[in-house]
């Protein structure tokens, strides 16, 4: 045997060598990672629930403290009484409620992601227009109507998902926001706004406090012009520009509800101190549907 010939077969087995390491390696740092990523879960998990629980024990505390209020006061033994027994039931249902699994907002996310892209897509092969049109709808809070033309009469609520007729042609979907919006109205204290100032403080405090889509907000209402805008800064689902974006999709199906009207939804960037401007308009649906 060649010198030559040995030499590069002794190159084949150093790189066959080097490759099984690299693939060994890799190996290890992926199982690695799952293990990180899965304990971050469960520390993400437990201290969720861990909040959930101290928040039942301030409860009980107060509640408690209370009872014992209502013993040493006498005066005041029916208000006392009453507020004790609030908190204490209070505190009941949120250690017993506590929910035993969380979804990550990046696992959310990327479903979200998949879903919007597919629809997206399927608008912009259709040759559908650029805008997002919500509506109220009969067995839907409201309903998301994407156009083909400039001139449109809003479809009937049973003509979806695909619109054919001439004067209508479009999409007529569920959007993102009608579940979020049946969960929020279950949670409301009292009845929904009608107002654009107080139905659009309803909804961002939904955004910010029940759902957590957003880390903060602020509404400029402007009633006379038909139109409220929310900035919002720190989206928990990504840009919020994207096809029926969450938090446009949950403040548009708000509006349409709460101001029973079809609205038009806007999203930019913002160049100031928030991400995005999300803008809901009813002024400009008379002059596009007839």
């Amino acid at each position: 045997m060649s010198a030559s010939k040995i030499d590069t077969e002794a190159e084949t087995v150093a790189e066959s060598t080097n490759s099984d390491s690299e693939v060994v390696e890799l190996t290890a740092q992926v199982e690695l990672l799952t293990e990180e990523n899965e304990r971050l879960r469960e520390e993400y998990v437990r201290a969720r629930r861990t909040q959930y629980r101290t928040t039942a024990f301030g409860l009980s505390g107060i509640g408690i403290l209370a009872v014992l209020g209502g013993v040493l006061f006498p005066a005041a033994r029916e208000v006392l009484i009453g507020l004790g027994a609030t908190g204490l039931f209070g505190a009941l249902l949120t250690y017993y409620l506590t929910p035993t699994q969380f979804v990550a907002a990046d696992v959310g996310e990327r479903v979200y992601t998949a879903t919007t892209t597919n629809l997206a897509g399927i608008a912009d092969e259709l040759g559908l227009r650029d805008e997002q049109m919500y509506v109220p709808g009969e067995s839907e809070p409201a309903e998301l109507y994407v156009p083909q033309h400039a001139e449109f009469t809003i479809p009937d609520s049973r003509s979806g998902p695909i619109v054919v007729d001439e004067d209508s042609r479009g999409l007529l979907l569920t959007p993102t926001g009608a579940e979020l919006f049946r969960e929020f109205e279950r949670g409301l204290s009292g009845e929904l706004a009608t107002t654009p100032p107080v139905l659009a403080e309803q909804l961002t405090d939904a955004l910010v406090q029940q759902f957590e889509l957003a880390r903060s907000t602020d509404v400029d209402s402007d009633p006379e012009h038909d139109r409220v805008t929310v900035a919002i800064t720190g989206s928990a689902f990504g840009p919020a520009d994207r096809f029926d974006h969450p938090i446009g999709s949950f403040l548009a199906v708000g509006f349409a509800t709460g101001l029973d009207q079809p609205i038009t939804l806007e999203v930019s960037p913002d160049s100031g101190q928030a991400d995005w401007l999300v803008t809901c308009r009813w002024d400009r649906v008379e002059h596009s549907s007839s």
